[in-house]
């Protein structure tokens, strides 16, 4: 509460005072009306312009002027009233004031004491363990009864029930009952020696014939009686909590999966987050493929499941994942390569493969076949050809609500004898792909038993005693408990067995369970209620031979889960020190080794050989098409020329008549171009396109490129060409255009004319230049390089020398000879020669002719043609001149117009078709080879590709691995 003005002690001011402490407000100064205000601030001018300078109000107008004040009585008169009455309101405004500040820090401390008891109470209340865990343990009669207590009352009545206490009859005798306990007690503790049950230890007594003894007799049959009494009490209760457990554990899977559910709504807003027992799997399934030289091995934990075959392996493993997902079969393998199953918690349950994206859900018998199928195919697969089994890891992820975390190997069977249609190694095989996991001193050993056959059959119990000799990390189970319990004709073996008395083994636990009547249609709920109600009527656990907690897949899974937590967080800090390790040997190698280049693993050095290739392809088409054209048409006529001069021209030109020479070079060149010309010129373009391809490639490589590429390039080269086949229909149109350009006999001008005669001139002094190295090879070297060489001729180039010397008589003789030698011009150079003392063979004649006169033929063609540089008036004029005749030239022409033509068309075939499809097939010569790791494997080598590839993979499991602690932590 403040009053409007100000409070002051002076006289000056007192009538101004006295008119403004009547009015109060219920807000600050601050909150008041403006014109309030306003009115506040004029009469505090205008009173401090009426009061006299001696006036110490002014001192203390902002300290004392919101203090609540009543108004001041009147002087009794004169001065010295007046200093009374200043006196007087100073001392009551300081007691006012004090007042005022000890009551606020009574209020306060009040205010804050009480909100920092609250909070110190709830930091104590967040200390104390959650205990609602174990509300199970106290019946609910006592929480109802709990809640309709009145405390107040029964603290009133509490001297009453003394008083009525006191009316009660006696009280049982609590001594008696604690004797009683203690006997009992006794009894249980007799019975815990190895072997004895309680009814054992109970019923073994002293038989004696005294009265006494009898008496002991009846007191000792008497405590039987109370033991078996209260070991029924003891199995029904347990009975009773288990199912309250199970009830419990039902609704907090229902409320779990409706949780998920709820929190997967969203998966599609926010990063996905993984779990930690999937970034856990990643690890393990890079490990899996990951071989270093630097000794840092696998020791991360995993259970692995082994077992002989057929001892319930799989069955067991299906029901922790709570799916029949693996293949079946009667007595026959079916395990064929380990299957390593990732289990953790999801609102579906669903199956995946680790490199797939299908979803098999579990809950669809559809689903479920199929993904049966698809393992049993996935086995077979990996088995290689004369082999049974496989040491390749299948990689399967189970989630499901309720299902306990962890990591688990199925591997196959193990087997006594190999049977018919295995491999002759199956055995020894199994048995090394078994220690392979097993000796890793991390792994937990889950060694499955059959319980319905003879223990001493057992083989492997043996193997896991030699890799788990003090039993740390090793498991026991023992299946098909229900057969066991039925054919055995003592119990008390199947106490031995998981006493750890029977085996030589050692193990952490020992389990038995049941997973099945033997029928393959079985679901897993129907097995889970048949196992319950086998060990609920069994009589080994009634009896005392199994404990609780030693039965049933569900507390298995729940210890197997513990000890595989409980070694990941022992062991995981462990082996990131070693990788780490590893990474800096693998860094260090590296930079002394090549320390100019990047650290590219074989996938980027095949993605940076990919771009290279295709940007050789991709410089085809920048290959102009004058350059087409020449190499094309110089490639062609080197394909050919032969065919050309030795089958068309020389037959015709040999004839010496004009039109026997028109028309044996029309008819042959008609059968040339139906039958051979376009399929050689398309082998022409193809080995073009090929020679092309390979020049771009070389010029690459020249460009400071990669040398360990090369292997890959060829590789896709060669793939790209076998591929690659020309356009059927490009022949046919080739025919035809050839077949035009032939017929056409019309040399429009001079230039072609000459071009005609050169390229003649050119392509006989070729073919003249062969003939005269054929001769001089079949005739030996001259006088002058015999003495200048110091070479000479052998007999037989003696005997072609004197036949040559022959025959160019003849030659000389007869310049018009025909291209053949008649019979009796062969007998008379024979005997020309054997006059001379040489003997010849016939055919050794002819064979020399031949030479002599195709070079003689040629020299009258070359002269020919030299003629004919002057005939293209008398051609186009078309006289006709004897003496003159240039069919031949006509003939040359022809074909080098065909030539041109055919190479202008290849081009455009090649530029506008080949090319393009080449490039795609050389695109899908490396997708095929991207996707083919072995095939990268193979083109791609060499201690820089491996050093970087196992540097990849060390960086990567150090980096998931300490993610995967992280996580960890937070979680703990």
């Amino acid at each position: 509460m403040l009053r409007v003005g100000r409070a002051v002690a002076c006289v000056a001011c007192k009538n101004l005072v006295s008119k403004n402490m009547g009015v109060r407000f219920r807000m600050p100064l601050q909150k008041l009306h403006p014109l309030s205000r306003a009115i506040h601030h004029r009469y505090n001018a205008s009173a401090n312009a009426q009061r006299p300078p001696h006036c110490s109000a002014a001192r203390h107008f902002t300290s004392m002027s919101r203090l609540p004040m009543r108004p001041p009585k009147p002087p009794p008169g004169g001065h010295g009233g007046w200093r009374y009455q200043q006196h007087r309101n100073f001392w009551m405004l300081r007691l006012a004031s004090r007042l005022l500040k000890l009551r606020y820090i009574v209020l306060g401390s009040a205010v804050g004491g009480g909100y920092t008891a609250k909070k110190t109470y709830e930091e104590w209340k967040d200390m104390l363990p959650d205990m609602s865990a174990y509300s199970w343990v106290i019946p609910d009669f006592v929480w109802e009864l709990s809640d309709q207590i009145d405390l107040d009352k029964l603290t009133k009545i509490l001297p009453e029930l003394e008083e009525i206490a006191k009316l009660l009859p006696e009280l049982p005798d609590f001594d008696k009952i604690g004797e009683n306990f203690t006997f009992l007690k006794s009894i249980l503790s007799t019975a815990e020696a190895p072997g004895d049950t309680p009814v054992k230890a109970a019923t073994e007594v002293p038989v004696t014939a005294t009265p006494e003894a009898s008496d002991k007799q009846f007191k000792k049959s008497s405590d039987k009686e109370k033991v078996d009494q209260l070991q029924e009490e003891l199995l029904r209760t347990q009975m009773k909590y288990q199912r309250m457990l199970e009830r419990l554990e039902k609704e907090n899977k229902d409320l779990r999966k409706v949780v998920l559910q709820k929190d997967e709504k969203g998966i599609h807003q926010r990063k996905i987050k993984k779990s930690l027992i999937d970034m856990y799997s990643e690890v393990l399934d890079i490990l899996s493929d990951f071989d270093s030289n630097y000794n840092t091995q696998d020791h991360l934990p995993r259970v692995v499941v082994v077992g002989d075959q057929s001892a319930g392996k799989t069955s067991v493993l299906e029901m922790i994942a709570q799916a029949r997902i693996f293949p079946r079969g009667s007595g026959e393998m079916m395990t064929r390569s380990p299957v390593k199953v990732t289990l953790s918690e999801g609102p579906h349950h669903v199956a995946m493969f680790k490199d797939s994206s299908r979803e098999f859900d579990l809950g669809k018998e559809e689903d479920l076949a199929a993904l049966r199928h698809e393992i049993e195919l996935r086995m077979r697969k990996s088995v290689k050809e004369g082999q049974t089994v496989s040491p390749e890891t299948i990689s399967l992820s189970v989630k499901g609500p309720g299902i306990q975390r962890m990591v688990l190997v199925d591997l196959p069977g193990v087997i006594s004898t190999v049977t018919a249609g295995m491999a002759a190694d199956t055995k020894e095989t199994i048995f090394s792909i078994s220690k392979n996991y097993m000796q890793n001193p991390n792994a937990i050993i889950l060694c499955i038993q059959d319980g319905s056959v003879d223990a001493e059959r057992s083989i492997v119990t043996d193997l896991v005693s030699q890799m788990d000799p003090q039993g740390k990390r090793t498991i026991f189970v023992l299946t098909k408990v229900d057969l066991a319990e039925k054919n055995l004709a003592s119990p008390n073996r199947i106490q031995q067995i998981v006493e750890g008395k029977l085996f030589p083994m050692k193990a952490l636990g020992y389990f038995a369970v049941v997973t099945g009547k033997g029928s393959a249609g079985e679901s897993i709920d129907s097995i889970k209620d048949y196992e319950e109600d086998f060990f609920q009527n069994s009589r080994l656990l009634r009896d005392g031979m199994l404990k609780a907690h030693q039965v049933t897949t569900k507390n298995l899974s729940l210890a197997v889960s513990d000890c595989f937590w409980k070694m990941v967080r022992e062991s995981v800090e462990q082996q990131a020190d070693a990788f780490k390790a590893s990474r800096f040997n693998l860094e260090t190698e590296w930079k002394n080794n090549y320390p100019r280049l990047r650290e590219l693993d074989r996938n980027e050095l095949f993605e940076k050989a990919k771009n290279e290739i295709l940007d050789e392809v991709i410089s085809l088409s920048q290959v102009t098409p004058k350059h087409w054209e020449a190499i094309l048409q110089k490639k062609l006529w080197e394909r050919v020329s032969t065919h050309v001069i030795e089958n068309i021209y020389l037959p015709a030109a040999q004839t010496m008549n004009s039109g026997t020479f028109n028309t044996t070079v029309d008819i042959k060149l008609k059968q040339w171009t139906d039958k051979q010309l376009p399929h050689k010129a398309l082998e022409v373009a193809w080995e073009t396109l090929q020679e092309e391809f390979a020049r771009f490639m070389a010029e690459y490589k020249g460009k400071d490129q990669d040398d360990i590429f090369d292997k890959l390039k060829e590789a896709v080269k060669d793939e790209s060409i076998k591929r690659h086949k020309w356009n059927e229909r490009a022949m046919d149109s080739l025919r035809v255009i050839q077949h035009n350009a032939l017929e056409d006999r019309s040399i429009t001008d001079k230039p072609q004319w000459d071009a005609a005669i050169q390229f003649m001139e050119e392509t006989l002094q070729a073919r003249l230049k062969d003939t005269d190295s054929v001769i001089n090879d079949m005739v030996g070297p001259d006088w002058k390089q015999r003495w200048m060489s110091w070479k000479n001729r052998s007999p037989e180039q003696h005997t072609r020398n004197e036949t040559r010397n022959e025959l160019e008589r003849l030659l000389k003789l007869h310049e018009d000879h025909t291209a053949y030698l008649a019979n009796d011009e062969v007998t008379t150079v024979r005997k020309n020669l054997e006059g001379r003392g040489v003997e010849v063979d016939p055919a050794l004649i002819k064979d020399t002719w031949h030479q002599l006169y195709r070079r003689h033929f040629l020299q009258k063609a070359l002269q020919h043609c030299n003629l004919c540089r002057r005939g293209f008036y008398y051609y186009q004029r078309h006289f006709v001149d004897s003496e003159l005749e240039c069919n031949d030239v006509v003939l040359f022409w022809r074909i080098q117009r065909m030539l041109l033509i055919t190479a202008n068309t290849l081009r455009q075939q090649l530029t506008n078709t080949e090319v393009r499809r080449l490039e795609k097939n050389v695109k899908e010569v490396l997708e095929d080879f991207g996707e083919d790791n072995e095939r990268k494997v193979h083109l791609i080598t060499g201690r820089r590709v491996q050093l970087a590839e196992d540097l990849k993979k060390v960086r990567e499991i150090q980096e998931k691995l300490e993610a995967f602690i992280e996580a960890l932590h937070k979680e703990k």
